[in-house]
């Protein structure tokens, strides 16, 4: 069973999530030749202030 982690920044729209996990799932369950119910998909968000890049959290960076 395919387990995929989308791990990125807070989206906050949820039909963005949705359009996400459907298409992560559709790519996976092509390519390994399973049905979508075999793929799971779990979405990780962290904030800006949570996040460093080069030394400096990315809320800084703006």
């Amino acid at each position: 069973m395919p387990y995929i982690v989308a791990d990125g920044p807070v989206i906050k729209d949820t039909d963005k999530k949705r359009m996400l996990v459907q298409e992560l799932t559709d790519t996976a369950a092509k390519v390994y030749g399973l049905p979508k119910d075999a793929v799971v998909v779990v979405i990780k968000e962290n904030p800006q202030e949570n996040v460093g890049v080069g030394g400096q959290l990315i809320i800084d960076r703006k």
